[in-house]
């Protein structure tokens, strides 16, 4: 079941029951036969029940396995902040957090502190941001910079200093979430993951966005923003063993990118058309029995990659797409079981001020 921003449901299952899962009961006929008691015991253990008392009883479904995947998406990544505080005000946890490019800076600062203290803190890093804080200005700027004799146009130690500042642990594997963060080696092209080692290297590999920030080398391995080969990593989290996925985008589920106007935004269009077409065709082909909440963070990439203006707005609309998706299905048959937030009792009425009289 996929369930999008739009209330679509992208991915039915045409053999399940009235609860929503594939009916793949059998019957099962026991015998007084030591064999045929042996068949039957085999035959319950496929069907995953267990002998109880008076009868047969079903056993109780494992709970769900939950992954948060955030996506790449530059400055927009602001979104995906707001989505994870709706999320933790909401009491809902992941146990495996996989990010790529921007959503492995996001990813990792919820996986180290999954508190709303903790999302406060990276929100106001957020906040606090300038284009030239990520992207400083060097000696050359606008077109000549792409033409400079060096790996990319701007240096990553700005973006260091607030990957540091986001941050509260050394290595990947000291997280308090487990976390898994994608990268594009550039010397086999294939997608590396990284698991363990120190974090801030990590994340600045996975948001090397390539002639932008310079490549990261790690165990021998030049490595460039994880965006280009898995921007939407759902694949990761499904090998892992994860049935409910939230997937916390930084833009439209269906990318429509207006007609290029200069040589830069053909190049910047063609691609973000290529690391959506991933995500899309794995959405398609879901396994029976996957929950997956997208959450599309609005509105189209911008090609000007050191616009921050618009951030505040950002984490807020981020926030209020998460508890509008939530509450739309709530009581419905694609119910998450997810709390709502409740809002705060009424102020109490005195019988002297009720404008309908108390009896």
């Amino acid at each position: 079941m996929t369930l999008t921003p739009d209330g679509a449901d992208a991915g039915a299952n045409p053999n399940a029951n009235s609860n929503g899962h594939a009916d793949d009961t059998t019957t099962t006929t026991t015998t007084t036969t030591w064999s045929g008691r042996l068949r039957a015991r085999w035959a319950a253990r496929r069907q995953h029940r267990h002998p109880d008392g008076d009868g047969w009883q079903a056993r109780p479904k494992p709970a769900h396995r939950t992954a948060f995947v955030l996506a790449g998406g530059g400055s927009r990544g602001a979104v995906q902040v707001g989505m994870l505080q709706e999320l933790v005000s909401r009491d809902i946890r992941a146990d495996l957090v996989v990010g790529a490019s921007v959503g492995a800076i996001n990813g990792a600062a919820y996986a180290g502190d999954p508190t709303e203290q903790g999302l406060q803190r990276i929100a106001d890093i957020w906040r606090g941001l300038t284009g030239t804080d990520i992207f400083p200005r060097g000696t050359f700027d606008g077109p000549w910079a792409f033409l400079q004799k060096r790996a990319a146009v701007h240096a990553n130690t700005g973006l260091r200093k607030i990957i540091e500042a986001g941050i509260d642990f050394e290595n990947l594997e000291d997280a308090e979430i487990p976390l898994e963060i994608v990268t594009t080696s550039l010397t086999d092209g294939r997608e590396r993951w990284l698991t363990h080692g120190p974090a801030v290297d990590a994340i600045l590999a996975s948001s090397a966005i390539p002639s932008i920030l310079p490549p990261v080398t790690i165990d021998g391995d030049v490595l460039v923003d994880g965006g280009v080969v898995n921007n939407v990593p759902i694949s990761r989290a499904l090998a892992a063993g994860c049935d409910r996925l939230y997937v916390l985008l930084c833009g439209p589920l269906h990318y429509h990118p207006p007609p290029p106007r200069r040589p830069a935004e053909a190049a910047l269009t063609a691609f973000f058309v290529a690391v959506h077409a991933r995500f899309v065709r794995e959405l398609a082909a879901l396994p029976a029995g996957v929950d997956v909440i997208v959450f599309s963070g609005g509105g189209e990439p911008s090609g000007q990659y050191r616009d921050f203006s618009g951030t505040a707005t950002l984490i807020e609309e981020g926030r209020a797409e998460v508890a509008a998706v939530l509450e739309r299905y709530m009581g419905t048959s694609h119910d998450l079981g997810v709390s709502s937030v409740t809002p705060p009792p009424p102020e109490p009425v005195s019988p002297a001020s009720d404008p309908a009289g108390a009896p």
